[in-house]
């Protein structure tokens, strides 16, 4: 480490832990505190009245949403809250929820809300532009050929490990623009497969997440027609992720699931950069306020948004700095370096960050398929340990629990069956 970092971290108690990659949680001293954000709810509400506007073309591209409305259940999971009270002797009051978001239509993770919406922000603003399209039009237009030779015209880059590459490459490829991947070491080989299958071009990178983003973004600046999509800093994907939220509370509200003062809700969300997490954090934060407490989820070798979060530092400083390796069977969430702009948001919304073990990650998987007859891939089980890391803090009766579910309805059948011999 240079001498900087070394200053910084020498009296942050966690380090050491961190260092020999312990699974830890730290909580946010300055949550719930006043911040100004470069961002309001009018852009959520904005993005939701954009997302039903494209509602008649997404159900006529992708009949498997039967309302066009890309959305998942929140459903309670007795089962796995027993296994987790019998396993770790302990005794978790209120409900364990789970927002299916591995369930997700189209691109069957957490990405698709956020990266699905900035593609077709960019679609109508094209279309606009050009005189093709009217926000008064029926948008099924757009799944006429015309269209698709219109967007051939055009380009999408994006840098991923995984899940935003898929939900960018499949909304992409259906319009009809050209679309580059550029993918990590840790994304997983079925995913660059699914997307060649499509017609998108998939990079491969012999190094981590920030060396895909870094050369995304070359890509576009060399090219006046190809629009980046940017998972560290982009406002149109913040938007999409915090719409979760407004639909979070018309489910709560219609299952008679309150939160407010006497009704405390918990949530634990994974988080790799920082994106979707980041969004979604934001808008149930601008909706219940101090009655809903949030913690992301990171695997022990990745915790870039812990790291970046207690030292203050954000993206300024990466995990390897403190000796981890960023590698995790968790590939959705195998960061280095936290988006700085995440961060920044997020130092008055998120209550802590906890890490967990990949060991973790697929005893999780395998009772919850086993108790629950639910799939979900390694990345979205980190929500789950947060119950044991945080018993202490939350027992209190009226609180309930939502864990955030972010990726597994398109893993392939020989993939679920090595993950559930893991």
């Amino acid at each position: 480490m240079h001498n900087s970092f070394e200053k910084r971290l020498e009296n942050l108690p966690l380090i050491p832990s961190l260092q020999r990659a312990e699974p830890v949680i730290w909580f946010n001293d300055q949550v719930n505190n006043e911040q100004s954000f470069p961002f309001s709810m009018a852009m959520v509400y904005e993005a939701e009245a954009r997302l039903k506007r494209f509602a008649p073309y997404l159900q006529d591209a992708f009949p498997e949403i039967q309302d066009g409305i890309i959305e998942s259940p929140i459903i309670e999971v007795e089962q796995m809250k027993a296994y987790l009270e019998n396993a770790y002797a302990t005794k978790i009051e209120g409900k364990l929820l789970l927002k299916c978001d591995h369930a997700l239509p189209i691109a069957g993770s957490v990405k698709a809300r956020g990266g699905i919406y900035e593609i077709l922000k960019h679609a109508e603003s094209l279309a606009i532009e050009h005189g093709l399209l009217s926000k008064e039009d029926d948008y099924r237009k757009l799944h006429d050929d015309r269209f698709r030779q219109f967007f051939q015209n055009y380009k999408i880059a994006v840098g991923s490990t995984g899940n935003l590459g898929l939900s960018i490459g499949i909304i992409s490829a259906k319009l009809g623009f050209h679309v580059t991947v550029h993918m990590s070491m840790d994304a997983k080989e079925w995913k660059k497969q699914l997307l060649r299958d499509l017609g998108v071009t998939v990079i491969e990178y012999e190094a981590d997440y920030s060396e895909a983003v870094k050369q995304g973004r070359l890509e576009a600046e060399q090219d006046a027609t190809c629009h980046f999509v940017d998972d560290e800093n982009s406002l149109d994907l913040f938007a999409g992720y915090a719409v979760a939220a407004l639909r979070v509370k018309a489910q709560l509200e219609a299952q008679n699931i309150a939160v407010d003062e006497e009704h405390p809700l918990f949530v634990y969300i994974p988080c790799g950069v920082g994106g979707a997490p980041g969004g979604i954090s934001y808008g149930l934060k601008q909706l219940y306020g101090q009655n809903v407490h949030i913690f992301f989820a990171e695997p022990t070798q990745s915790p870039c948004m812990l790291l970046g979060m207690m030292t203050g530092l954000h993206d300024e400083i990466d995990v390897a700095q403190i000796g981890l390796t960023n590698e995790t069977e968790a590939d959705g969430l195998a960061v280095g370096r936290a988006s700085k702009f995440v961060g920044a948001q997020m130092e008055t919304i998120v209550s802590g960050c906890y890490t967990v073990k990949d060991a973790f990650l697929f005893e999780s998987l395998r009772e919850m398929y086993k108790r629950e007859h639910i799939f979900m891939e390694p990345s979205a089980h980190a929500g789950f340990f947060g119950l044991i890391q945080l018993v202490d803090t939350y027992s209190q009766k009226n609180a309930n629990h939502l864990v955030w579910s972010t990726g597994g309805n398109l893993v392939p059948n020989e993939w679920r069956t090595h993950y559930l011999q893991k």
